[in-house]
């Protein structure tokens, strides 16, 4: 049972001098000694940072610094400040009633003095969870002080009969209330120079003027920012007090590699559906959805001071399973396996997520689109097939063979379709389909090998609404056909 009264408390586990004296900083540094001698994950769902990002943010706990994250959008830095909260203890103890999570036994604010001068041991006590204790602002150019700091409510003063000046007329802003917690600003740029500088006068002399009268408020915070790294120099800055006064500044990046990204993008996507449908998401697939992040970011007609966020991939993903889904609802089948078609039908969850360059503009998002998917077939391609040797599937082709595709066929039909391509799907195995694998995955396995010959002109394929012939074009229904054929005089061109 948790003390209820300062007396109570006095003579608890909060009452030794350890707990008595403890700043924020100190509590999560102990908290995080704690974790890391036990060897427990300090930011559990975080990926890729695990040799870069997380190991600065441990010094600067350990530092007991204030910090900042520096990164493009979509590079985790709001979840990891929310993840601090994690290094916070189960409860605190705090004044009954007080708006500044005030210490019980160092109060700060004038209210809370007087309530101890009165009652003594009997003032009531509760307790503040983690939760609790983590305030969020995200910072725009309309946020005042009295946002921040407080302000002097007329009200509050006449009702209790106090001076304008006296500390028991204040307001007090999110910063006051996050007193024994973490307090965290979003897009730190973007907030006015004069906010700015209320906030480095916390930091360091722990006082401020509220409308002229001077409140002294030490408070017991740790305050942690993001920005983008752009951001810092173009669309507002940072006051050069408040950047010296920030302990550490950690920059945060995109996934290093593929796989972290395809690790990244499981884990955040809705893949798990309410769906009485199984839904089987060949590892080719998501490579080549995460590949065309990687490609965007290397692009030089998409602007890279914007970035190309995680989400691009995230959101891929879904729209790529749930175009999937709605083939397999409307052939009646009993599992979801996307194929690299269906992220052809995904393009609205790419072109929303790229900022382009004049270049790219020039060009349109939606060309801009399906390069970089064509662009990262062949770099899983390559992956899978460094040195296979595709002449007989080339051959049928060049005979005259032809081969149409849509994207709401059900498996059987592709598959059908397929195995009247001599030798294709004798090449699937290396994307990891086995003789007894589903009859989706063998389909999709083969509409890879084709997109991949395909992004790598070895063969040719239209698309475009209707039924589409190399040299010929004959209306048909409106469904998405993707028509594969020889592409003349290129089908001697090497793999590699």
């Amino acid at each position: 049972m948790l003390p209820r009264t300062l007396g109570d408390l006095r003579t608890s586990q909060f009452g030794d001098e350890f707990h008595r004296t403890r700043t924020i900083k100190d509590e999560m540094r102990t908290n995080l000694i704690r974790k890391l001698q036990d060897k427990r994950p300090i930011f559990p769902g975080i990926i890729g940072y695990e040799e870069t990002v997380i190991p600065q943010v441990i010094n600067a706990i350990l530092s007991r610094h204030n910090l900042i994250l520096l990164g493009l959008r979509g590079q985790a830095k709001s979840r990891i400040l929310r993840d601090l909260i994690a290094l916070l203890d189960e409860v605190v103890p705090v004044i009954a009633g007080c708006e500044i999570n005030d210490n019980p036994f160092k109060p700060i604010c004038r209210r809370c003095r007087d309530l101890i001068a009165e009652l003594g041991d009997r003032t009531p006590i509760e307790y503040r969870s983690r939760d609790d204790r983590y305030v969020e602002k995200l910072a725009t150019p309309d946020v005042t002080i009295a946002d921040i700091i407080g302000d002097i409510d007329p009200i509050k003063a006449a009702k209790g009969g106090h001076a304008i000046g006296s500390e028991h007329s204040v307001h007090y802003g999110l910063l006051p209330r996050a007193n024994r917690g973490i307090f965290a600003i979003n897009e730190l740029p973007d907030l006015a120079g004069k906010i700015q500088v209320g906030l480095f006068n916390i930091m360091q002399e722990g006082d401020v003027q509220i409308k002229g009268y001077p409140v002294r408020l030490p408070l017991d915070v740790v305050i942690v920012f993001s920005a983008n790294p752009e951001d810092y120099t173009a669309r507002g800055k940072i006051v050069t007090p408040l950047k010296d006064r920030i302990g550490s500044e950690i920059k945060t990046h995109y996934p290093i590699n593929i796989d972290h990204g395809v690790a990244i993008t499981e884990q955040e996507a809705w893949i798990q559906r309410n769906s009485v449908r199984a839904i089987l998401v060949p590892e080719f697939v998501k490579q080549v959805i995460e590949a065309i992040a990687f490609k965007a970011r290397g692009d030089q007609r998409i602007d890279k001071r914007s970035g190309v966020s995680q989400r691009l991939p995230i959101s891929c993903l879904e729209n790529v399973i749930s175009n999937a889904e709605r083939r397999s609802i409307l052939a009646g089948e009993d599992q979801v396996v996307p194929r690299i078609a269906d992220i052809y039908s995904a393009l609205p969850a790419i072109t929303g997520k790229i900022e382009l360059e004049y270049e790219g503009e020039l060009k349109g998002a939606d060309s801009i689109a399906r390069d970089l998917i064509r662009q990262a077939v062949q770099m899983i391609f390559r992956h899978y097939y460094p040195s296979t040797d595709f002449k007989q599937v080339i051959e049928w082709f060049e005979m005259g063979g032809h081969l149409k595709l849509s994207d709401i066929d059900p498996a059987a039909s592709v598959l059908s379709r397929l195995e009247r391509v001599q030798g294709l799907l004798d090449k699937i195995e290396p994307l990891g389909v086995k003789a007894d694998s589903p009859a989706g995955l063998h389909a999709a396995a083969g509409e890879m090998v084709l997109e991949g010959l395909h992004s790598m002109d070895k063969i040719s394929r239209s698309e475009e609404r209707g039924f589409a012939a190399s040299d010929r074009k004959v209306p048909g229904s409106q469904e998405l056909y993707r028509d594969y054929t020889l592409e003349r005089n290129r089908y001697k061109k090497p793999l590699n």
